[in-house]
């Protein structure tokens, strides 16, 4: 097992996304009780206070789980603010990510 130098947002959608969200998929409707599994960002692993954090990183967290559901960018809410975004989305974070897949990490571009 590997300890891995990032800490970590944690998203969930709470219901105000779903709201948002739901009618750009009509196969398949979800409920912030249904407990879809969060997204996680990993972040820098010495952090003193997690607001600046969160206020650096909202807008780009908000626009991936944004186009999750929907890329039309015309559909998106018109400002993607701070408080906006906490109410589509409640933030856990974590300080310490443990790896136990024997292989090597990779990531990939997303922009």
């Amino acid at each position: 097992m590997k300890v891995i130098n990032r800490g970590f947002l944690s998203v969930r959608h709470l219901q105000a996304f779903w709201d948002w969200a739901n009618p750009f998929n009509e196969e398949v409707q979800f409920n912030e009780s249904d407990g879809v599994e969060p997204n996680c960002y990993l972040i820098e692993e010495d952090f003193m206070d997690i607001e600046p954090l969160i206020e650096q990183n909202f807008k780009k967290i908000f626009k991936n789980e944004l186009a999750m559901a929907c890329e039309d960018q015309t559909q998106w809410p018109e400002k993607l603010t701070l408080e906006l975004f906490l109410q589509f989305f409640e933030i856990e974070i974590g300080t310490t990510v443990f790896d136990l897949h024997k292989g090597d990490l990779k990531s990939e571009s997303l922009s």
